[in-house]
C-alpha cells in the first residue's frame, strides 16, 4: 500500500475527518465520502492508512522509560464519575517536589496517545495525571470509534468535574508542590478552557483546539492561559476573535498561537493531521509556560 504524504491529500479529506472524528458523520457515511477522493494512485486504502490513528508504531515515551515512574491509580470524583481511573507519570531523579500537570484526553477517552502525552510531562519534569473520562462506563474500549461513542452517553459537565477532582488530587499529592496546570486536546481544550473558569487557584492552562468559554465565564479566569490553534481549524478558530476580545478586557494574562498549514489535531503525531514542526513548537513552549507558572 502507497505511503502518502499530506502534500497528495485533498483539505476536504482533513476536513471528512474532522467531521467524523467529531460524530457529524457515521463510519458507513465517512467511508462513501472518503472513496471520492480514491483517484488515481491514491486508494481508499491508502488514505485510511495516511489519516486513521496508528498507536503502535507512534510511541515517543515507552511505559518502562527509565526517566520516570508511571502508574494506573483510581482517584475520587464525588461530583463526577465516581472512582476515575488515571495514568499518573512521575520524574525519575529529581529532588524535592515538583508541579503537577492534568492531561486531558479528547473525544474518545485516555487511549495510548493521551497517555504518550502524559508520559512526555513527566519527562519534562512533572508530575501528570491523565484520567480517562470513560472510567464510569468501562474505560476506554482499546479503539477510538468506539470510545467516541461511549464518551456521548457521559455528560461533558460532568467528566468536568472528573477532571477538576484530578486537579484536586495532584494539588494534594505528596510530590507535588501545590501548583497545578492542565493541558487538552480538542474535547480536552475545552475542559482546559473551563478548568481556568471553575478553579481559581489553577495556575496555568493550555487548551489545544478547544472550544473557547463565554464572556460570562471568561471573566472568570484567574489563570496564565496558552491557546494553541491550527491555521486550517475554520471551526474552532471561529470562536478565537471574540474569546481574544474578552482576555484582553478582563486582564487575563495569556499566550496565543496560530500555526500555519496545521489542521486540527496537529499535535497528535498518530495520525495524517500531525504536523512535526508545529507539534514540537507547541510542546515547547507549553512546557516552557508551565516552568513559568507553576515554578
Amino acid at each position: 500500500m502507497k505511503k502518502l504524504n499530506p502534500e497528495e491529500v485533498n483539505q476536504e479529506v482533513f476536513d471528512l475527518y474532522d467531521d467524523y472524528a467529531h460524530n457529524k458523520l457515521e463510519r458507513r457515511q465517512f467511508m462513501e465520502k472518503l472513496s471520492l477522493y480514491a483517484v488515481g494512485g491514491v486508494t481508499v486504502s491508502s488514505l485510511l492508512g495516511f489519516i486513521m490513528p496508528d498507536y503502535v508504531n507512534t510511541t515517543t515515551i515507552q511505559p518502562d522509560d527509565k526517566r520516570l515512574s508511571s502508574e494506573y491509580i483510581n482517584y475520587d470524583s464525588p461530583k463526577g464519575g465516581g472512582s476515575i481511573k488515571g495514568l499518573l507519570s512521575k520524574p525519575e531523579g529529581v529532588s524535592g517536589k515538583v508541579p503537577g500537570v492534568v492531561v486531558v484526553h479528547e473525544n474518545r477517552g485516555l487511549n495510548p496517545y493521551i497517555e504518550d502525552v502524559g508520559r512526555r510531562t513527566a519527562v519534562d519534569g512533572f508530575i501528570s495525571l491523565a484520567p480517562d473520562a470513560l472510567t464510569p462506563l468501562g474505560g476506554y474500549p482499546g479503539n477510538d470509534d468506539d470510545g467516541r461513542t461511549m464518551q456521548r452517553k457521559r455528560d461533558r459537565n460532568e467528566m468536568l468535574e472528573d477532571f477538576i477532582a484530578a486537579y484536586e488530587y495532584l494539588k494534594a499529592h505528596p510530590d507535588c508542590n501545590g501548583k497545578v496546570g492542565v493541558v487538552g486536546f480538542c474535547f480536552g481544550g475545552w475542559i482546559s478552557n473551563m478548568m481556568a473558569v471553575r478553579v481559581p487557584t489553577l495556575g496555568a492552562a493550555v487548551p489545544f483546539y478547544g472550544s473557547q468559554p463565554s464572556a460570562e465565564d471568561t471573566a472568570k479566569i484567574k489563570s496564565a492561559m496558552m491557546l494553541q490553534y491550527g491555521e486550517l481549524d475554520k471551526r474552532v478558530n471561529a470562536g478565537w476573535p471574540a474569546y481574544e476580545v474578552e482576555l484582553k478586557k478582563n486582564k487575563i494574562k495569556y499566550e496565543a498561537y496560530i500555526y500555519e498549514g496545521a489542521n486540527h489535531g496537529f499535535h497528535n503525531n498518530t495520525t495524517g493531521r500531525y504536523v512535526e514542526k508545529a507539534a514540537n513548537l507547541a510542546w515547547s513552549r507549553t512546557i516552557r509556560f508551565f516552568k513559568e507558572n507553576l515554578a
